[in-house]
């Protein structure tokens, strides 16, 4: 599974603002809304319903939120970076700048858990964090994040 493989160029946010969780999932769906034709309230709906299970901030200014969402046949990817990090109970107390959103079809079992771990194990790389803040467009954004997500060649 790789990233280039759900993240549409249109759906990655160089430049947003957010105060808190409710306006950054707005961002979101927005954005799910606009490039997937989706229900905006619906995403934030399924977003917000998520997080309150308990927080998708992974650590070091990253958070994955996720949601299941009526109207998808695969799953899909949105990436936001802020331009000012908000407070958002992340696991090691961090403020997050860094979002890689995951919209999955509710009957995605499996698949959305191997993206949620994609993902995760993409954001670990502190090289790509410091780059992702560095990029100015979306274009070179998506480069940063396909191009480190390809497997190694051994």
């Amino acid at each position: 599974m790789n990233i280039g493989d759900f993240l549409d160029p249109r759906a990655v946010v160089p430049r947003a603002s957010g105060g808190s969780k409710r306006q950054v999932f707005s961002v979101i769906a927005d954005v799910a809304e606009r490039t997937l034709g989706l229900d905006h309230g619906q995403v934030l709906e399924a977003l917000l319903e998520r997080e309150a299970a308990g927080s998708t901030g992974v650590g070091h200014g990253v958070a994955v939120p996720h949601a299941r969402v009526e109207g998808l046949d695969r799953i899909r990817g949105i990436f936001v970076r802020l331009e000012t990090p908000i407070a958002y109970e992340a696991v090691d107390g961090q403020p997050v700048d860094l979002l890689f959103a995951l919209l999955a079809p509710p009957e995605s079992g499996t698949e959305h858990l191997r993206a949620l771990a994609r993902v995760s194990r993409l954001m670990r790389q502190a090289d790509l964090r410091a780059q992702l803040r560095q990029a100015r467009t979306p274009e070179t954004l998506l480069a940063l994040l396909v191009r480190q997500a390809q497997p190694s060649a051994a």
